[in-house]
């Protein structure tokens, strides 16, 4: 989760989809408990290794030389942490954390406002930091090499820039869309950290840790059910935990069980691999009425009736990273593993994803 200033708060993508249940994007009930869910130190923190294992290397050198940690990057899909761990480096640096986002700095005044706010080392957090605009862009870029704003007074003739300096400071940045930061924002950034999916067996002891700190009665076999259908996303298994423990205490025991994890996610059109209907019907549509694919993107949203860009963002990551779709130059294609899942046979002639030309080529 992100918010502005004003306490204004945004999902991760930028876009509603609160309605969803699998998209990995944060609803009202999420905001409420997820601040107690969400560890405080680099220990507490579940997954990620490599990121945790460079970033208190990083920390404790910044620490032992008393200065500001360098400009971090943080980019990867929804719901995997990136707010969590812009708050554990703030908590590990001992520091105050601000928290923003790039739709919400609508004017380069908008960002002077908070970076003339900041204390020494202190930690500026902007979610979906690509949709900052130009103008707000290149007063950053200062501010971030020189720890100073250039600031223009006055128009025409009488026109005059000053400098105003900064206290050194921290900005981390996080994305979904790593690919339209611009180049001159992306090279700035000293710490550029990928954010991978979680496998089942670190989000079943996510699952186990939110359990308990929600006082939710859950089994080892029932947290790994619900971790097995999280599509590698901690957000999407939190969520999915608070939606299987109504399911406990109205037509179970209260306890969480993999049967009974089993039952009601199933009764959530959530299959065993994590799949719900939005993915069953991209995947049926691409099959019947396009004979498998290709087919381009706004093509398939239409006829799914879904934004291009949800698709693009939240479902297909998850299509791709199971083999269940390709994306090719002509556009999506259903693979074979695509149609075993939904039991449907194989087209007699797989349907060619190059043209004679590209072969050539």
């Amino acid at each position: 989760m992100a918010g502005n200033a004003k306490g204004v708060e945004f999902d991760e993508a930028g876009i509603d989809f609160e309605s969803r249940l699998m998209t990995g994007a944060e609803t009202e009930e999420d905001s409420a408990v997820e601040l107690t869910l969400r560890p405080q130190t680099l220990s507490e923190y579940i997954g990620q290794e490599k990121a945790k294992e460079h970033l208190a290397v990083y920390i404790e050198a910044a620490r032992q030389r008393g200065e500001a940690l360098d400009h971090v990057l943080l980019y990867g899909p929804p719901g995997l942490g990136k707010t969590t761990l812009s708050g554990i480096i703030a908590h590990e640096m001992g520091v105050e954390l601000r928290v923003t986002s790039g739709p919400a700095i609508e004017k380069p005044g908008d960002l002077a406002a908070l970076l003339t706010n900041l204390g020494e080392g202190d930690v500026l957090f902007v979610d979906e930091i690509h949709r900052l605009s130009r103008a707000v862009e290149e007063v950053l870029y200062p501010a971030m090499e020189d720890y100073a704003l250039d600031i223009m007074i006055g128009k025409g003739p009488s026109a005059r820039s000053i400098r105003i300096d900064l206290p050194r400071f921290t900005l981390i940045g996080a994305t979904t869309r790593a690919g339209q930061l611009s180049a001159p924002l992306r090279d700035r950034f000293g710490v550029v950290m990928r954010l991978e999916l979680y496998t089942p067996e670190e989000l079943a002891t996510i699952v186990r840790r939110s359990a308990g700190i929600l006082h939710i009665s859950c089994a080892d076999d029932g947290a790994l059910e619900i971790a097995r259908r999280s599509r590698g996303t901690p957000r999407i298994a939190n969520r999915l935990l608070k939606r299987v423990r109504d399911f406990a205490q109205v037509i179970g025991d209260g306890t969480i069980t993999s049967a009974l994890a089993r039952e009601a996610l199933s009764k959530l059109d959530i299959d065993p691999l994590g799949l719900d209907d939005i993915d069953r019907r991209m995947l049926r549509v691409i099959i019947q009425h396009y004979g498998g694919g290709p087919v381009g993107l706004e093509t398939l949203a239409a006829a799914v009736g879904e934004e291009a860009v949800t698709l693009e963002d939240v479902y297909e990551p998850y299509l791709m990273q199971i083999g269940f779709l390709a994306r090719t130059p002509r556009g999506r294609c259903v693979t074979p593993g695509g149609y075993e899942h939904l039991g449907l046979p194989m087209p007699a002639q797989a349907p060619a994803e190059t043209t004679e030309q590209q072969k050539l080529f």
